[in-house]
């Protein structure tokens, strides 16, 4: 899935990709249309009525720096973790950009997922295990802009579960902006089985000296999203544990910054935490 500075340059290049299509045939399409380049970034702005200024990511995230790096005809930013002891470090890129996806509904006519409105945003608040939205690439966390050319901002949280429920089974169409600061870092377990981080309450609080987190760059103060794409948000240290001891010997983490986290989920319903699996799904 390609991503995009903005939802305006995301329309744009889909109306490029439905003209080209109409003038060429289907065999040359795909080869003479370049995707967008994964590296184009917007300025990070407004996240849940949280301002990710230099100011703010210096004061509550001193570990970031802001790099500025040209591509095309403008200026994007991309952030780094600052660590001498990770010479691997993986950079984490900033996914604050715009994507579109496309997926269906169950069986029982359900896509998955749960949104809730936040400073006239919408946002995923929940997304089923092994769901069509889960499936999609949909996340906790992401902002929904449109759903099937309607867009939701200012909207609650009602109306746009109906819009779900009226959508067709098939072909549902979101344009959604990716949460900040996120990074997913490959670890790798040693002949323990073991990936080399100790975790609190889903927050990464030590390393393990010389072991696969310490190596690849991951960092303390850091909140677990998903590991190997399924997500544990609201989940017990205990059942977390169980999701990376079954896990293959290549473990994916996903995390985002804890001070980004604090306010993701001051912003969110508490209950939706206490009682995951509980929770309704549209």
């Amino acid at each position: 899935m390609s991503l995009y500075p903005s939802l305006e340059d995301m329309k744009v290049d889909t109306m490029m990709r439905a003209q080209m299509s109409h003038h060429q045939p289907p065999s040359t399409y795909s080869s003479s249309y370049p995707s967008a380049p994964a590296n184009v970034y917007p300025a990070l702005g407004n996240y849940m009525g949280l301002e990710l200024t230099q100011d703010v990511i210096a004061l509550n995230m001193p570990e970031y720096q802001i790099q500025s790096v040209q591509s095309g005809s403008g200026t994007n930013n991309i952030i780094a973790p600052i660590s001498s002891q990770s010479p691997s470090l993986v950079k984490a890129t900033v996914t604050g950009a715009i994507r579109q996806v496309v997926l269906c509904k169950d069986r029982d006519g359900k896509c998955g997922l749960r949104l809730h409105s936040v400073n006239n945003g919408v946002f995923i608040c929940y997304v089923g295990a092994g769901s069509p939205a889960a499936l999609a690439g949909l996340r906790f966390g992401d902002q929904v802009l449109e759903i099937n050319n309607v867009t939701v901002a200012g909207m609650s949280m009602d109306n746009c579960h109906n819009l779900l429920k009226k959508a067709p089974v098939n072909g549902i169409v979101m344009a959604v902006r990716d949460r900040p600061f996120e990074r997913t870092i490959t670890l790798h377990k040693d002949s323990l089985g073991h990936v080399g981080f100790h975790f609190k309450d889903g927050k990464i609080v030590g390393l393990v000296k010389n072991s696969s987190a310490a190596r690849n760059g991951l960092l303390t103060d850091h909140q677990i999203l998903e590991i190997n794409t399924i997500s544990i948000v609201g989940m017990k240290d205990k059942d977390i544990s169980r999701v990376i001891d079954s896990s293959p010997s290549v473990v994916n983490i996903t995390v985002i910054p804890y001070y980004i986290y604090q306010h993701m989920i001051s912003k969110m319903s508490s209950s939706l935490f206490k009682e995951v699996d509980r929770t309704p799904a549209v």
